[in-house]
Protein backbone atom coordinates (compact mmCIF):
# COMPACT_ATOMS: atom_id res chain seq x y z
CA UNK A 1 0.00 0.00 0.00
CA UNK A 2 2.66 2.64 0.91
CA UNK A 3 4.25 1.33 -2.50
CA UNK A 4 1.50 1.73 -4.32
CA UNK A 5 0.86 5.59 -2.32
CA UNK A 6 4.82 6.45 -3.01
CA UNK A 7 4.39 5.38 -7.09
CA UNK A 8 1.27 7.97 -6.65
CA UNK A 9 3.40 10.74 -5.45
CA UNK A 10 6.10 10.39 -8.00
CA UNK A 11 3.65 9.93 -10.60
CA UNK A 12 1.84 13.63 -9.32
CA UNK A 13 5.72 15.12 -9.12
CA UNK A 14 6.40 13.71 -12.34
CA UNK A 15 3.94 15.23 -14.41
CA UNK A 16 3.92 18.33 -12.12
CA UNK A 17 7.75 18.29 -13.48
CA UNK A 18 6.45 17.64 -17.14
CA UNK A 19 3.86 20.80 -17.04
CA UNK A 20 6.46 23.37 -15.52
CA UNK A 21 8.81 22.00 -18.70
CA UNK A 22 6.21 22.68 -21.33
CA UNK A 23 4.96 26.09 -19.65
CA UNK A 24 8.41 27.03 -19.92
CA UNK A 25 8.85 26.20 -23.66
CA UNK A 26 5.94 27.64 -24.30
CA UNK A 27 7.10 31.07 -22.95
CA UNK A 28 10.11 30.60 -25.26
CA UNK A 29 8.99 30.13 -28.12
CA UNK A 30 5.86 33.26 -27.91
CA UNK A 31 9.14 35.55 -27.12
CA UNK A 32 10.58 34.41 -30.31
CA UNK A 33 8.90 35.91 -33.23
CA UNK A 34 10.32 34.10 -35.50
CA UNK A 35 9.00 30.25 -33.46
CA UNK A 36 5.71 31.99 -33.33
CA UNK A 37 5.60 32.88 -36.96
CA UNK A 38 6.44 29.32 -37.75
CA UNK A 39 3.70 27.87 -35.03
CA UNK A 40 0.91 29.53 -36.50
CA UNK A 41 1.69 30.57 -40.20
CA UNK A 42 -0.26 28.32 -43.05
CA UNK A 43 1.65 25.78 -44.46
CA UNK A 44 4.55 26.73 -46.77
CA UNK A 45 2.83 27.90 -50.05
CA UNK A 46 -1.25 28.31 -48.52
CA UNK A 47 -3.01 31.88 -48.50
CA UNK A 48 -5.21 33.22 -46.62
CA UNK A 49 -8.18 35.82 -47.72
CA UNK A 50 -9.89 37.38 -44.85
CA UNK A 51 -13.57 37.81 -46.17
CA UNK A 52 -15.71 40.80 -44.34
CA UNK A 53 -19.87 40.60 -46.02
CA UNK A 54 -22.66 41.33 -44.80
CA UNK A 55 -25.38 38.96 -43.15
CA UNK A 56 -27.86 37.94 -45.75
CA UNK A 57 -24.66 37.12 -47.99
CA UNK A 58 -23.51 34.26 -45.34
CA UNK A 59 -25.20 31.07 -47.14
CA UNK A 60 -24.28 31.83 -51.02
CA UNK A 61 -20.19 33.34 -49.87
CA UNK A 62 -19.58 30.00 -47.67
CA UNK A 63 -20.50 27.75 -50.42
CA UNK A 64 -18.73 30.07 -53.91
CA UNK A 65 -15.50 30.31 -51.23
CA UNK A 66 -14.19 26.49 -51.52
CA UNK A 67 -15.15 27.04 -55.38
CA UNK A 68 -12.98 29.98 -56.22
CA UNK A 69 -10.31 28.19 -53.91
CA UNK A 70 -10.51 24.78 -55.67
CA UNK A 71 -10.14 26.69 -59.16
CA UNK A 72 -7.39 29.10 -57.75
CA UNK A 73 -5.63 25.82 -57.27
CA UNK A 74 -6.05 24.51 -60.33
CA UNK A 75 -4.74 27.66 -61.82
CA UNK A 76 -1.58 28.18 -59.52
CA UNK A 77 -1.36 25.16 -57.20
CA UNK A 78 -1.68 27.19 -54.45
CA UNK A 79 -4.03 26.44 -51.38
CA UNK A 80 -6.11 29.31 -49.95
CA UNK A 81 -7.85 29.16 -46.67
CA UNK A 82 -10.51 31.45 -45.60
CA UNK A 83 -10.97 33.86 -42.37
CA UNK A 84 -14.85 34.94 -42.72
CA UNK A 85 -17.01 37.45 -40.95
CA UNK A 86 -20.72 38.21 -41.16
CA UNK A 87 -22.03 41.36 -40.24
CA UNK A 88 -25.05 44.30 -40.52
CA UNK A 89 -23.28 45.82 -43.55
CA UNK A 90 -22.72 48.88 -41.91
CA UNK A 91 -21.38 47.03 -38.69
CA UNK A 92 -19.24 45.36 -41.16
CA UNK A 93 -17.94 48.89 -43.34
CA UNK A 94 -17.19 50.38 -39.78
CA UNK A 95 -15.47 47.65 -38.36
CA UNK A 96 -13.05 47.12 -41.89
CA UNK A 97 -12.91 50.78 -41.35
CA UNK A 98 -11.86 51.21 -37.36
CA UNK A 99 -8.66 47.89 -39.23
CA UNK A 100 -10.17 44.70 -39.56
CA UNK A 101 -8.12 43.86 -42.26
CA UNK A 102 -10.57 42.03 -44.63
CA UNK A 103 -9.01 41.48 -47.80
CA UNK A 104 -12.64 41.31 -49.95
CA UNK A 105 -15.74 42.52 -48.45
CA UNK A 106 -19.15 42.05 -49.76
CA UNK A 107 -21.92 45.31 -48.64
CA UNK A 108 -25.32 45.58 -48.91
CA UNK A 109 -25.01 48.95 -50.76
CA UNK A 110 -22.47 50.84 -52.37
CA UNK A 111 -23.05 53.82 -50.06
CA UNK A 112 -21.30 51.45 -47.10
CA UNK A 113 -18.51 50.75 -49.87
CA UNK A 114 -18.33 54.19 -50.44
CA UNK A 115 -17.32 54.85 -46.72
CA UNK A 116 -13.89 52.89 -47.29
CA UNK A 117 -13.24 54.98 -50.36
CA UNK A 118 -13.70 58.28 -48.43
CA UNK A 119 -11.47 56.16 -45.35
CA UNK A 120 -8.93 55.69 -47.83
CA UNK A 121 -8.96 51.89 -47.62
CA UNK A 122 -10.88 51.44 -51.31
CA UNK A 123 -9.39 52.77 -54.80
CA UNK A 124 -11.90 54.88 -56.15
CA UNK A 125 -12.05 52.55 -59.31
CA UNK A 126 -13.53 49.83 -57.65
CA UNK A 127 -16.68 49.86 -59.75
CA UNK A 128 -14.14 47.75 -62.34
CA UNK A 129 -14.26 44.67 -60.59
CA UNK A 130 -17.93 42.67 -61.04
CA UNK A 131 -20.34 43.95 -63.06
CA UNK A 132 -19.78 47.87 -62.70
CA UNK A 133 -19.02 46.98 -58.70
CA UNK A 134 -22.17 44.53 -58.48
CA UNK A 135 -22.52 40.81 -57.75
CA UNK A 136 -25.78 40.53 -56.70
CA UNK A 137 -29.73 42.17 -57.35
CA UNK A 138 -32.29 41.59 -55.28
CA UNK A 139 -35.71 43.53 -54.43
CA UNK A 140 -37.55 44.91 -51.59
CA UNK A 141 -40.56 42.08 -51.27
CA UNK A 142 -42.77 41.60 -48.45
CA UNK A 143 -43.02 38.19 -46.46
CA UNK A 144 -46.17 36.82 -44.84
CA UNK A 145 -47.10 34.19 -42.90
CA UNK A 146 -48.64 30.89 -44.82
CA UNK A 147 -51.64 31.65 -46.46
CA UNK A 148 -51.58 35.68 -46.19
CA UNK A 149 -53.56 35.74 -43.09
CA UNK A 150 -53.27 39.02 -43.09
CA UNK A 151 -54.34 39.96 -46.70
CA UNK A 152 -50.83 41.70 -47.46
CA UNK A 153 -50.87 42.53 -50.97
CA UNK A 154 -48.95 46.15 -51.45
CA UNK A 155 -46.62 48.58 -49.38
CA UNK A 156 -50.33 50.42 -48.07
CA UNK A 157 -51.44 47.22 -46.50
CA UNK A 158 -48.64 47.67 -43.98
CA UNK A 159 -50.36 50.37 -42.58
CA UNK A 160 -53.91 48.68 -42.13
CA UNK A 161 -54.25 48.64 -37.79
CA UNK A 162 -53.54 45.53 -36.08
CA UNK A 163 -50.68 44.73 -38.70
CA UNK A 164 -47.49 44.01 -36.81
CA UNK A 165 -44.22 44.94 -39.45
CA UNK A 166 -40.66 44.13 -39.22
CA UNK A 167 -37.51 45.27 -40.56
CA UNK A 168 -34.55 45.94 -39.20
CA UNK A 169 -32.84 49.51 -38.07
CA UNK A 170 -31.15 51.06 -40.95
CA UNK A 171 -28.03 52.71 -38.37
CA UNK A 172 -26.89 49.40 -38.40
CA UNK A 173 -28.19 47.07 -41.35
CA UNK A 174 -27.99 48.44 -45.34
CA UNK A 175 -30.56 45.54 -45.83
CA UNK A 176 -33.06 48.43 -43.74
CA UNK A 177 -32.40 51.02 -45.75
CA UNK A 178 -33.02 49.33 -48.98
CA UNK A 179 -36.30 48.74 -46.76
CA UNK A 180 -36.70 52.60 -46.21
CA UNK A 181 -35.62 53.34 -49.51
CA UNK A 182 -38.19 50.94 -51.12
CA UNK A 183 -40.90 52.39 -48.88
CA UNK A 184 -40.15 56.03 -48.95
CA UNK A 185 -40.16 55.63 -53.08
CA UNK A 186 -43.18 53.89 -53.27
CA UNK A 187 -44.51 57.21 -51.40
CA UNK A 188 -43.24 59.32 -54.02
CA UNK A 189 -44.46 57.24 -56.60
CA UNK A 190 -47.99 57.52 -55.52
CA UNK A 191 -47.30 61.43 -55.01
CA UNK A 192 -46.51 61.96 -58.51
CA UNK A 193 -50.15 59.46 -59.58
CA UNK A 194 -51.56 61.84 -57.31
CA UNK A 195 -50.53 65.22 -58.27
CA UNK A 196 -48.11 64.68 -61.57
CA UNK A 197 -44.72 65.17 -59.56
CA UNK A 198 -42.79 63.76 -56.45
CA UNK A 199 -43.72 65.12 -53.41
CA UNK A 200 -42.11 64.25 -50.39
CA UNK A 201 -43.87 65.39 -48.03
CA UNK A 202 -46.88 62.57 -49.11
CA UNK A 203 -43.48 59.94 -49.12
CA UNK A 204 -43.12 60.36 -45.72
CA UNK A 205 -46.40 60.72 -44.12
CA UNK A 206 -46.84 57.00 -46.12
CA UNK A 207 -43.46 56.00 -44.46
CA UNK A 208 -44.76 57.57 -40.76
CA UNK A 209 -47.98 55.37 -41.30
CA UNK A 210 -45.89 52.28 -42.34
CA UNK A 211 -43.52 52.82 -39.62
CA UNK A 212 -46.64 53.16 -37.14
CA UNK A 213 -46.52 49.41 -37.19
CA UNK A 214 -43.26 48.87 -36.40
CA UNK A 215 -42.85 45.64 -34.18
CA UNK A 216 -39.06 45.92 -33.74
CA UNK A 217 -35.87 46.76 -35.45
CA UNK A 218 -33.40 44.40 -35.70
CA UNK A 219 -29.38 44.69 -35.90
CA UNK A 220 -29.32 42.99 -39.46
CA UNK A 221 -31.81 41.78 -41.82
CA UNK A 222 -30.70 37.97 -41.21
CA UNK A 223 -31.52 38.91 -37.28
CA UNK A 224 -35.32 40.42 -38.62
CA UNK A 225 -35.74 37.07 -40.36
CA UNK A 226 -34.98 35.13 -36.94
CA UNK A 227 -37.12 36.67 -35.54
CA UNK A 228 -40.11 36.78 -37.72
CA UNK A 229 -39.25 32.76 -37.76
CA UNK A 230 -39.93 33.16 -33.76
CA UNK A 231 -42.94 34.26 -34.35
CA UNK A 232 -42.48 38.19 -33.95
CA UNK A 233 -44.62 39.83 -36.52
CA UNK A 234 -47.09 39.40 -39.24
CA UNK A 235 -45.20 40.98 -42.31
CA UNK A 236 -41.32 41.19 -42.87
CA UNK A 237 -39.88 43.72 -45.28
CA UNK A 238 -37.19 42.32 -46.50
CA UNK A 239 -34.94 41.07 -49.57
CA UNK A 240 -36.38 38.79 -52.30
CA UNK A 241 -33.53 36.51 -51.74
CA UNK A 242 -34.01 36.15 -47.96
CA UNK A 243 -37.52 35.00 -48.56
CA UNK A 244 -36.64 32.45 -51.26
CA UNK A 245 -33.70 30.99 -49.87
CA UNK A 246 -35.80 30.35 -46.60
CA UNK A 247 -38.77 28.48 -49.12
CA UNK A 248 -36.45 26.81 -50.25
CA UNK A 249 -35.35 25.21 -46.78
CA UNK A 250 -39.22 24.60 -46.46
CA UNK A 251 -40.12 27.24 -44.67
CA UNK A 252 -43.48 28.15 -45.33
CA UNK A 253 -44.38 31.90 -46.50
CA UNK A 254 -45.77 34.29 -49.27
CA UNK A 255 -43.93 36.64 -51.29
CA UNK A 256 -45.71 39.39 -52.30
CA UNK A 257 -43.30 41.84 -54.83
CA UNK A 258 -44.70 45.45 -54.29
CA UNK A 259 -46.03 46.98 -57.50
CA UNK A 260 -43.23 50.09 -56.57
CA UNK A 261 -40.61 49.05 -54.87
CA UNK A 262 -36.83 49.34 -55.42
CA UNK A 263 -33.94 47.15 -57.26
CA UNK A 264 -31.55 46.23 -55.04
CA UNK A 265 -27.85 46.41 -55.97
CA UNK A 266 -25.32 44.49 -53.60
CA UNK A 267 -21.76 45.30 -54.30
CA UNK A 268 -18.02 43.62 -53.81
CA UNK A 269 -14.93 45.33 -53.69
CA UNK A 270 -11.05 44.43 -53.27
CA UNK A 271 -10.29 46.71 -49.58
CA UNK A 272 -6.67 47.85 -51.36
CA UNK A 273 -4.80 49.15 -47.65
CA UNK A 274 -5.25 45.66 -46.67
CA UNK A 275 -4.18 43.61 -49.29
CA UNK A 276 -0.98 45.69 -50.57
CA UNK A 277 -0.37 45.53 -46.67
CA UNK A 278 -0.94 41.50 -46.58
CA UNK A 279 0.07 40.84 -50.30
CA UNK A 280 -2.98 38.96 -51.07
CA UNK A 281 -3.68 41.66 -54.04
CA UNK A 282 -3.79 39.17 -56.88
CA UNK A 283 -5.99 36.56 -55.20
CA UNK A 284 -8.22 39.15 -53.69
CA UNK A 285 -9.01 40.69 -57.13
CA UNK A 286 -9.49 37.28 -58.79
CA UNK A 287 -12.09 36.78 -55.69
CA UNK A 288 -13.77 39.80 -56.96
CA UNK A 289 -14.19 38.81 -60.32
CA UNK A 290 -15.53 35.18 -60.03
CA UNK A 291 -18.16 36.26 -58.10
CA UNK A 292 -19.41 37.36 -61.51
CA UNK A 293 -18.98 34.54 -63.15
CA UNK A 294 -21.71 31.74 -64.03
CA UNK A 295 -20.54 29.38 -61.26
CA UNK A 296 -20.59 31.49 -58.63
CA UNK A 297 -23.77 33.45 -59.93
CA UNK A 298 -25.88 29.64 -59.92
CA UNK A 299 -24.98 29.64 -56.50
CA UNK A 300 -26.18 33.11 -55.62
CA UNK A 301 -29.47 32.62 -58.05
CA UNK A 302 -29.94 29.02 -55.81
CA UNK A 303 -29.64 31.17 -52.64
CA UNK A 304 -32.61 33.57 -54.23
CA UNK A 305 -30.58 36.47 -55.73
CA UNK A 306 -30.89 37.75 -58.74
CA UNK A 307 -27.76 37.41 -61.26
CA UNK A 308 -25.81 40.06 -62.18
CA UNK A 309 -24.65 37.98 -64.98
CA UNK A 310 -26.94 37.81 -68.21
CA UNK A 311 -26.42 34.22 -69.21
CA UNK A 312 -27.75 32.87 -65.46
CA UNK A 313 -30.44 35.70 -65.77
CA UNK A 314 -31.78 34.39 -68.56
CA UNK A 315 -31.32 30.74 -67.22
CA UNK A 316 -33.52 31.65 -63.90
CA UNK A 317 -35.96 35.20 -65.12
CA UNK A 318 -39.33 33.19 -65.12
CA UNK A 319 -38.82 32.88 -60.83
CA UNK A 320 -38.35 36.77 -60.88
CA UNK A 321 -41.09 38.82 -61.40
CA UNK A 322 -40.66 42.54 -62.94
CA UNK A 323 -42.95 44.65 -60.90
CA UNK A 324 -44.80 47.51 -62.98
CA UNK A 325 -43.24 50.16 -60.58
CA UNK A 326 -39.89 49.12 -60.08
CA UNK A 327 -37.10 51.95 -59.34
CA UNK A 328 -33.67 52.29 -58.36
CA UNK A 329 -31.66 54.00 -56.48
CA UNK A 330 -31.44 56.93 -58.95
CA UNK A 331 -35.12 57.27 -58.50
CA UNK A 332 -34.42 58.71 -54.83
CA UNK A 333 -31.42 61.32 -56.71
CA UNK A 334 -28.66 58.48 -55.72
CA UNK A 335 -26.90 57.83 -52.61
CA UNK A 336 -25.48 61.08 -51.91
CA UNK A 337 -29.04 62.61 -52.48
CA UNK A 338 -30.27 59.70 -50.22
CA UNK A 339 -28.10 59.66 -47.09
CA UNK A 340 -28.68 63.75 -46.87
CA UNK A 341 -32.39 63.38 -47.15
CA UNK A 342 -33.62 60.65 -45.71
CA UNK A 343 -30.55 59.31 -42.89
CA UNK A 344 -28.72 62.62 -41.99
CA UNK A 345 -28.90 63.78 -38.49
CA UNK A 346 -32.17 65.98 -39.44
CA UNK A 347 -32.96 63.55 -41.98
CA UNK A 348 -36.88 62.37 -42.89
CA UNK A 349 -35.59 58.82 -40.91
CA UNK A 350 -34.80 60.25 -38.40
CA UNK A 351 -37.77 62.87 -38.24
CA UNK A 352 -40.03 59.71 -38.61
CA UNK A 353 -38.46 57.93 -35.33
CA UNK A 354 -38.16 61.80 -33.70
CA UNK A 355 -42.07 61.65 -34.62
CA UNK A 356 -41.71 65.78 -36.23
Amino acid sequence: MRLFKGSRQLHVWLVILMLTLSALTVMGCTSDKESTTEAFAPKQGDLTLVVGAYSVAKDAVEEILPLFAAKWKADTGQTLVFQQSYEASGTQARAIAGGFEADVTLLAMEGDIEKLVKAGLVQPNWKEHGEGGMVTRSVVALGTREGNPKGIHDFDDLAKPGVKVLYPNPKTSGGAQWDINAIYGAGLKQSEELKGAKDPAIAKAFLESVHANVESLDKSGRASMAAFEYGVGDVIVTYENELLARIAKGVKYEVIIPKNTILIENPAAVVDKYVDARGTREASEALVNYLVTPEAQKVFAKHGFRPVNKQVYAENESRYPVPAGLFDINYLGGWDEVRGTLYSKRGIWYQVLAGI
